[in-house]
């Protein structure tokens, strides 16, 4: 650092906060002001023309300043480039950098989707860091996604290009985004001869249908088609037919004999991608898609479980689903970690540890 005089500070860079002291006194109309002591500049303040009246008036006659050496930024200035970094589609700034910080946030309801790969490989360069809340979970407009931040107050630039190289950006798109909401409708096929039968009330189809309509999805289809795989698929075919974005099929998921929905689902066209995730409680969830007319539809079988549980592995997958994101195989694999849920009295899910 150095010294200079404050009248040549315009464009140099404070090496530390600088306080001032108000006395209090009154306003023009006779009303008492309050007495402050605080930080007028923070370190890593880059001095104005409007500053220097200010720090006169402070007694700041001379400053210390960063002495800026070619290949060296301002850690606001690497704030914004890490910014870059993560501002994918549905997120935006939350504010100006300062302190060398800059707040992501969600620019849209939806899925919030992160890179983890690639975030650690950013994070593993020394001097910056990009901390984001968990992904795969449902965010709302204006919702923290992500922080970012260079350590010291200046660094050099190739940390920063080091940090770019490791994101790749431009082969592989921003670390994080936002998806949007997608799917609008969905296709409810209770299976269980004792519901088909009446000796028995449905009462999964009206907890899958609150579940979905948190997400904006509407139910435009319902049946209760029994046990035979044939009424089942039969079903499902008319679920898709009424113009469903998803078919959500309830119960019939373990070995028992008379449970058919997984091998009736296979039998309608489905691509089974998981049959069995490693999470408890909704261990025996199915999930897959259709191939019609262009369009991709998933398909789910839930386990009984869905029906009592306050949080499952539906809850998990469900914001991707709904946000058009394909699953795949990895991504069930990838829940065993956290998979457990300890059910919490009261439920607090998702602020928990469950599928974290």
């Amino acid at each position: 650092m150095k010294l200079i005089k404050t009248e040549d500070a315009v464009g140099q860079v404070l090496c530390h906060d600088m306080t001032q002291i108000l006395p209090g006194g009154k306003d023009k109309d006779g009303n008492d002001l309050p007495r402050y002591k605080g930080p007028r500049f923070k370190k890593g303040h880059v001095v104005t023309e409007e500053d220097i009246p200010v720090l006169l008036s402070m007694g700041k006659a001379n400053l210390y300043v960063w002495e800026m050496e070619p290949g060296m930024l301002h850690e606001n200035d690497a704030a914004e480039r890490l910014a870059a970094l993560c501002l994918g589609e549905g997120t935006r700034a939350s504010g100006e950098p300062s302190e060398g910080k800059i707040g992501i946030e969600a620019a849209c309801d939806g899925v919030f989707l992160v890179d983890s790969e690639r975030l650690a490989a950013v994070n593993a360069t020394d001097e910056v860091m990009v901390a984001t809340r968990k992904g795969n979970f449902a965010v709302h407009e204006g919702d923290a996604l992500a922080g970012t931040r260079v350590i010291p107050l200046v660094v050099r630039e190739e940390v920063v290009a080091s940090a770019e190289r490791a994101a790749n950006v431009d082969e592989k798109g921003a670390l994080m985004r936002v998806a949007p909401w997608k799917l609008r409708t969905v296709a409810i096929i209770a299976t269980g001869s004792e519901v088909a039968g009446g000796l028995i009330e449905d009462k999964f189809t009206p907890v899958v249908e609150k579940k979905f309509a948190a997400y904006g999805v509407k139910c435009v289809y319902r049946a209760t088609p029994g046990d035979e795989q044939d009424a089942i698929v039969s079903a499902i075919n008319e679920g898709i037919a009424a113009g469903a974005d998803i078919i959500a099929c309830t119960g019939g998921m373990s070995v028992d004999p008379d449970d058919n929905t997984p091998g009736a689902i296979k039998r309608a066209g489905a691509r089974i991608v998981t049959y069995g995730a490693p999470v408890l409680p909704g261990a025996m969830l199915l999930v897959g898609y259709f191939d019609r007319d262009g369009k991709q539809i998933p398909v789910v079988g839930l386990p009984g479980c869905v029906m009592y549980n306050a949080a499952t592995v539906f809850d998990l997958v469900l914001p991707r689903i709904v946000a058009g994101v394909e699953l795949r195989k990895s991504d069930f694999v990838e829940l065993g970690e956290g998979g457990l849920c300890l059910h919490c009295k009261p439920c607090t899910f998702p602020l928990c540890p469950f599928g974290k």
